[in-house]
């Protein structure tokens, strides 16, 4: 009897304490846990194999090989689209290039200063990832290139979620890495730079490298007041949770460096000048340059990386590291010799894995163990569920994506029935092993192929003939990936399940 009454008081006077609890927490100071602060790095044309953590072995990226060490590495991670726009809004809606608004780059001006700037906008009805962060309490911040709407439109940034945006709104003036100006949300932030075009050619190389120095250069160099607007905004928003959206214009051409960071690779390698053949701008040593601003990139990071960390906010900060595409064909640069889609097929605008299957690198020292490699196939489509449900967010209505936040802890995770891309004429899906990629010409005959990508990571067997009934679910898989869209038509609207 002694033993049940002792019992009985016992607990009682747990649920005492159980009830007590919200006042006790009031009483001592103690409140609910932050949600983590997001910093989403977004590199511009940086292929899949030019990073250190992924095998690259010419070009110099420490602090982001750190971010690898000490956090998760994906493998099968991809891009919205290959190219920049339309990737950009695949990341910010959650909805796949057969669905997104925006489904290539689509001008709205010219190339000249006078020009009005910026992209086909997003309309004010698109609800972004930063609006739904916003809504959640979030400070949001975008910083760099942004692409999805110029100054007044409705794709401005500041109209779609963020309460600041220090950058390039438009992806023309982008090709110059010494702008006349850029925008501090509405305003434009005259940076002093004199104006000259981004797009010229030499006869033959200048004869010192002074001289090209003094045509190509100016004062300001874009990305270095991106970083220090970005670092501001850190600090501005140290007590609050913060979703920073960093969209570096790097690696994208012109060729363009200030020359502290070229000396880092002074003789590094074989050089022959570029005189601006295809596209953008000459350089006397293409490969150096190349180099260099990645490696500056990286060092713009390791910036980012050091100040959150001074501020003790390392634990409770999600880094995440990716590229918008595949590396480029031009302007100067050298994929081949720098090795930089590894053994994937294509480049830049190519649906094939080297336009779109992109580096990713997910560092949150709280809950993601560190040096770890994940295989599981992603795409930008799953950022927004993904985030949203770290931060106990509501969910998204609409999306293309599926959270992989079970990968990041290590558990169970769901996987996607088929990704979808599109571009123009071409068109690819991803469902399993297997890949569909579709190329149309300008006379609307369509080639399709169709890869095994456990055994075929090149695309270089196509297995159309082969395999008739796994290419027959991949073309129904295209259909059903694709809603019709005016801004973007495609040969693939009015084209039977069946390819010539």
């Amino acid at each position: 009897m002694t033993h049940l009454m002792i019992h009985s008081t016992t607990v009682r006077l747990f649920l005492i304490l159980i009830a007590m609890m919200p006042w006790l927490a009031s009483q001592t100071g103690a409140e609910e846990p932050q949600p983590p602060n997001i910093v989403l790095i977004l590199a511009d044309d940086l292929g899949y194999n030019e990073l250190g953590c992924y095998g690259q072995t010419k070009i110099r990226t420490p602090r982001i090989d750190q971010l690898a060490r000490e956090g998760m590495k994906f493998t099968q991670h991809y891009s919205g689209s290959p190219v920049c726009a339309s990737s950009r809004c695949v990341l910010m809606t959650g909805l796949h290039t057969g669905h997104a608004f925006v489904r290539g780059n689509k001008e709205m001006g010219g190339w000249g200063p006078d020009e009005p700037e910026g992209q086909l906008p997003i309309p004010d009805e698109t609800v972004t990832l930063a609006e739904r962060l916003k809504k959640s309490g979030y400070a949001t911040g975008a910083f760099g290139k942004w692409g999805l709407g110029g100054p007044g439109s409705t794709g401005h940034p500041c109209y779609q979620g963020f309460d600041r945006f220090y950058g390039l709104l438009c992806q023309r003036v982008a090709h110059n890495y010494y702008p006349t100006h850029l925008w501090s949300d509405h305003d434009v932030d005259v940076l002093g730079n004199r104006y000259f075009s981004a797009h010229q050619k030499l006869a033959a190389p200048l004869e010192t490298e002074g001289e090209y120095y003094d045509q190509y250069q100016s004062e300001v160099y874009a990305p270095d007041r991106m970083i220090e607007e970005a670092l501001k905004f850190v600090d501005a928003n140290q007590k609050a949770p913060f979703f920073l959206y960093y969209a570096t214009p790097v690696p994208h051409v012109s060729l363009q460096v200030p020359n502290d960071s070229l000396k880092e690779y002074e003789g590094a390698f074989p050089e022959t000048p570029y005189l601006g053949q295809k596209a953008y701008l000459p350089h006397p040593t293409p490969r150096a340059a190349y180099a260099a601003m990645i490696t500056r990139m990286d060092q713009h990071i390791g910036q980012l990386m050091d100040r959150i960390e001074s501020l003790g906010l390392s634990e409770n900060t999600i880094f995440i590291f990716t590229s918008d595409n595949g590396p480029t064909f031009n302007g100067g640069s050298d994929s081949k010799f720098f090795d930089s889609s590894s053994n994937l097929r294509g480049l830049k605008v190519d649906v094939f894995e080297g336009g779109i299957r992109v580096p990713m690198i997910v560092r949150w020292p709280a809950k993601v163990k560190s040096g770890t490699t994940s295989d599981h196939v992603s795409s930008f489509q799953d950022f927004t569920p993904t985030l949203l449900e770290i931060t106990g967010t509501a969910a998204a209505s609409e999306t293309d994506g599926i959270s992989f936040l079970p990968t990041l802890m290590g558990q169970p995770q769901p996987n996607h029935e088929f990704l979808y891309w599109e571009l123009g004429r071409q068109q690819a899906v991803r469902a399993g092993d297997w890949k569909l990629v579709r190329k149309g010409d300008a006379k609307g005959n369509i080639r399709t192929m169709l890869f095994n990508l456990a055994e075929d990571l090149g695309e270089q067997e196509d297995l159309s003939e082969q395999e008739p009934n796994q290419l027959s679910k991949m073309l129904q898989l295209a259909k059903q990936g694709r809603t019709q869209s005016p801004e973007f038509p495609s040969i693939y609207d009015s084209k039977p399940d069946s390819s010539p």
